[in-house]
């Protein structure tokens, strides 16, 4: 015989798919954010992105509920923090780190061309400070607002806009310098 009400299971059943939800939507973009933040590690960034999805386990549902990219992202960014202040480590990134994009175009040259471009702005992005690289990245790779982005960072609002901009202002000089 049970102890557990037919109410808690219920409640149990529920967290369990907010959980799995939660993890097929952000698992791989927290893997891929605090890989860069841990300089290319990705044994260190599962670690970290697994102790982040620990930490939601052991909270409410409701209370991450409508934020939960936001908390995880933010949870992530100061275990990721956490493990560089314990290793001694500077917070930049490995230079040469580039993502890859694969698009099912069917005229080749077209991707080839995607991907050279895709490539290029990486490669611009990642000769950023790293301040502005982790901002342009939370907004433009992961859609997070400004105010989301000044919580996960702890930087103002205000700050966060201003290195924003000043990075675009900076890849749209920097590229066109590239164009023949």
């Amino acid at each position: 015989m049970s102890l557990e009400s037919p109410n808690a299971r219920v409640t149990s059943h529920e967290a369990t798919g907010f959980l799995e939800r939660t993890f097929a939507e952000h698992h791989a973009p927290l893997l891929r954010y605090a890989a860069r933040l841990l300089h290319g590690d990705a044994e260190r960034a599962r670690d970290v992105v697994q102790d982040t999805f620990v930490r939601l386990m052991a909270q409410p549902p409701e209370t991450v509920d409508g934020h939960a990219a936001e908390w995880l992202f933010t949870v992530c960014r100061h275990r990721a923090l956490d493990v560089l202040r314990k290793e001694g480590r500077v917070m930049r990134f490995a230079e040469g780190q580039l993502e890859r994009v694969s698009a099912a175009e069917p005229r080749p040259g077209r991707a080839l061309e995607q991907a050279e471009l895709h490539a290029a702005i990486l490669g611009l992005i990642e000769r950023l400070p790293p301040n502005q690289q982790e901002v342009v990245r939370l907004k433009f790779q992961n859609g997070f607002s400004y105010k989301e982005i000044s919580r996960i960072t702890a930087l103002s609002v205000t700050n966060v806009g201003f290195l924003i901009h000043t990075a675009v202002a900076r890849l749209r000089a920097e590229f066109a310098a590239q164009q023949p």
